[in-house]
């Protein structure tokens, strides 16, 4: 349970997220021309849904601007490109227009830039602590999350410290174990020598708490905004570098790397920190679904006052009409005034 809910951090909060417009030609060609060679086989980490992009990334920034108006900036960390939301921002929020800036790869593997280019969220997130100004207390957000209603600092920060929200699990071992077999089958009996494991969300997590010596559970986080200590991840790194070094090295998401957020948790736990709190979360995954299905979310959103944030997984799969429903009711909520 999170202790002392009321209290909050006086310091600066930003906001952290990792952004890529799959529809670019250009990294289309620059990333086909690193999976030469993989056996004319898809690797895993690069299925081509994982860097689609349908403007989530606006109705991200906006959701922010409009229910947690306390952070100070947004840094959008990109490869080369620019989501262009400056309009957006000076429309709705013109006093605003200088709290966005945007981060190059470049820029936070400052010194290790001979593991770019990479096509790897789980490589990326280990190096945002490293952006230029940051705030020793930040939030992580991917561009699927949105806020829903009115954060305060304390629902991110208990004097200074983060709230970390997700539970206790069992080590997902039985996963581990499976994807052993998988592996030794496709090599051996398949001949397919280049075969391996799609990353899982929960075994990356627990990667990170065995690294810090977990044995039998780990803390599970969910598909909410992270908040993140900077300076905790900065001492981390400068004591592990050739083991942060190791795990950026995967141009695309590997089965056997851990995450950083996760660790970024299981470090705070071992220091102590005992703010820990539910999700209060819908987690939408329209592909396929009903067609009333978008509805039943809203409805169901507009009902449970408790929920903060949501995340739509696969939105460029699903319907148009799909997404303009999920859209709309985000304009709405947020009240943004038409554009001129």
């Amino acid at each position: 349970m999170t202790i002392n809910p009321k209290s909050d951090t006086k310091d600066p909060i930003d906001v952290v997220i990792s952004w890529v417009d799959g529809n670019d030609p250009g990294l289309a060609t620059k990333r086909s021309g690193y999976l030469k060679g993989n056996h004319g086989a898809l690797h895993p980490g690069a299925n081509p849904t994982r860097f689609a992009s349908v403007n989530e990334i606006r109705y991200c920034v906006l959701s922010i601007l409009s229910f947690a108006p306390f952070i100070r900036k947004i840094f959008i960390i990109t490869d080369g490109q620019d989501p262009n939301l400056y309009e957006d921002i000076q429309t709705h929020f013109p006093e605003r227009v200088d709290s966005l800036r945007i981060v190059d790869h470049k820029e936070i593997f400052g010194g290790f830039e001979q593991y770019l280019p990479t096509f790897n969220s789980i490589s990326i997130g280990h190096m945002i602590w490293r952006i230029k100004g940051l705030s020793d207390n930040f939030v992580y957000f991917n561009d699927d999350t949105f806020l829903i209603r009115k954060i305060d600092p304390s629902d991110w920060f208990i004097n200074n410290k983060p709230l970390m929200r997700g539970k206790w699990a069992i080590a997902p071992l039985h996963k581990i174990a499976w994807n052993r077999i998988r592996k030794i089958y496709h090599n051996y009996f398949l001949n397919k020598t280049g075969y391996e494991p799609r990353a899982s969300f929960h075994i990356g997590q627990w990667n990170s708490a065995a690294l810090l010596g977990f044995r039998t559970r780990y803390f599970t986080n969910s598909h909410t905004p992270h908040t993140v200590s900077r300076k905790t991840a900065e001492e981390f790194f400068h004591e592990n570098r050739s083991l942060i070094e190791k795990n950026i090295s995967y141009r695309f998401r590997n089965h056997i790397q851990f995450t950083f957020i996760s660790l970024s948790n299981h470090l705070q736990l071992l220091r102590g920190n005992k703010h820990t709190g539910s999700p209060d979360l819908a987690y939408l995954q329209p592909y396929k679904r009903s067609e009333a299905y978008i509805d039943k979310k809203i409805r169901f959103c507009e009902r449970k006052k408790n929920l903060k944030y949501i995340c739509v997984q696969s939105l460029e799969m699903c319907r148009p009409e799909d997404q303009q429903k999920i859209f709309n009711w985000m304009e709405k909520i947020m009240q943004l005034k038409p554009s001129v």
